[in-house]
């Protein structure tokens, strides 16, 4: 079943108020929305009403009869959401743009695309990361996501001193930055 078969079953299920389309479209577009409000003056909530009030707009044009996809499934409420934002910055006076001008302010397709290829990106380090062994994988982790310095990390992996620990990090991303690397090129 294509990719467009796929998203017109699930604006059906949307228009029948069915539990497992609208699940899809959220799981499948709310965090590319979340993020866009967080990066752009928003927060967690802001989001949320954002992507609620994008899905009412949805649901009554699913439920229309009339209503023809032309796009992507994402590519719409992406833009309906950033209408929707644009608009309240504009109405909280955080953004100074006119609205008339939207489409000329962010190109969504590539804006989605760029999105797109971090997620993609981060499932190829995740990949890399699971395959790095020890113990690589926890002093790459103590020092890039725990945010712990070198003097804590040469004590805690039994390091003589920071310099080695130091030493070792660089050796365990070179081992990483070519697992991440060899995956891209396999197109994995």
């Amino acid at each position: 079943m294509s990719n467009l078969e796929q998203e017109k079953l699930v604006l059906e299920g949307l228009a029948r108020n069915d539990r497992q389309s609208i699940e899809a479209i959220y799981r499948d577009n709310y965090p590319m929305i979340q993020a866009f409000i967080l990066n752009n003056s928003g927060n967690a909530d802001e989001a949320k009403d954002i992507f609620q009030e994008a899905m009412i707009v949805l649901f009554e044009k699913a439920s229309s009869g009339v209503f023809e996809l032309n796009c992507q499934l994402k590519t719409y409420i992406y833009s309906v959401c950033r209408r929707l934002w644009l608009k309240r910055l504009q109405q909280l006076q955080r953004y100074s743009g006119q609205s008339d001008n939207m489409d000329e302010t962010v190109p969504v397709e590539e804006e989605i695309e760029a999105h797109e290829k971090r997620n993609t990106d981060f499932i190829i380090m995740e990949n890399a990361m699971s395959k790095i062994g020890e113990p690589c994988k926890s002093l790459l982790d103590a020092y890039y996501m725990q945010k712990k310095n070198m003097q804590d990390i040469a004590k805690n992996f039994g390091y003589t001193n920071a310099d080695n620990a130091k030493t070792q990090k660089y050796k365990c991303l070179m081992r990483l930055k070519k697992l991440f690397f060899a995956q891209v090129k396999n197109g994995q």
